[in-house]
């Protein structure tokens, strides 16, 4: 079950930032092939940042390039789909930021959950703070080169608490497994978690503290 379980939460992740990273290249005016590279990266970026910290060499995304091409065909279908319409009206112009916000947020829960289960698969399931960090660079790495390689600030660092719903979630998916001694009922509630944890700091405006200059 668990193992069905991931290859769904891995195809959601991929399809979701995908979009994501689509989306961050069309806001960006890329062109096809930087909108498809924006993509894959974001998509796949941190699976493969995950398997150089496992050193599972080379990567799953050289070996089973199926999620690569997910990626690209999804990000090939976002940008047809805006290209041919030129761009979106002036009253859609909020879908960029609404777009963004539901395809991260689906992303990095789907994903927190992927980097748990492989590690836990690699043997490191005792090793409950690996399985977390696991889980939390599987999560935000895509985004990070997103944003890196669109040059902007990265949002772990500044939005809507992007990251802490991701800790809090492999936490949460780890120490249930340990009490509960079942890894379904764990993946689906803190993949759940995530997603309302994501949506709650978009709703009331949470923000970790910062300093004002």
């Amino acid at each position: 079950m668990s193992i069905s379980l991931l290859v769904i939460f891995d195809f959601i992740g991929t399809v979701a930032f995908a979009i994501s990273g689509a989306i961050t290249g069309i806001h960006k005016k890329m062109d096809i092939f930087g909108v498809n590279i924006l993509a894959i990266m974001t998509a796949c970026g941190g699976g493969l940042t995950r398997d150089i910290v496992m050193g599972n060499f080379p990567p799953q995304m050289f070996i089973n390039p199926f999620y690569v091409i997910v990626a690209a065909i999804v990000a090939n279908i976002v940008f047809f789909i805006m290209y041919y319409r030129k761009g979106m009206p002036a009253k859609f112009s909020g879908i960029y930021d609404k777009g963004l916000f539901i395809s991260d947020t689906l992303g990095l829960a789907a994903f927190m959950v992927d980097g748990i289960m492989i590690g836990a698969n690699f043997g490191y399931e005792d090793d409950l703070f690996l399985l977390v960090f696991l889980g939390f660079i599987t999560g935000v790495g895509g985004g990070v080169l997103r944003d890196v390689l669109s040059n902007q600030m990265p949002a772990i660092f500044v939005k809507h608490v992007y990251a802490l719903p991701v800790i809090i979630g492999g936490i949460t998916m780890v120490i249930m497994h340990e009490f509960m001694h079942t890894w379904t009922i764990a993946m689906v509630s803190s993949f759940a978690l995530v997603i309302l944890l994501r949506v709650m700091a978009r709703h009331f405006l949470w923000n970790l503290p910062k300093v004002e200059l």
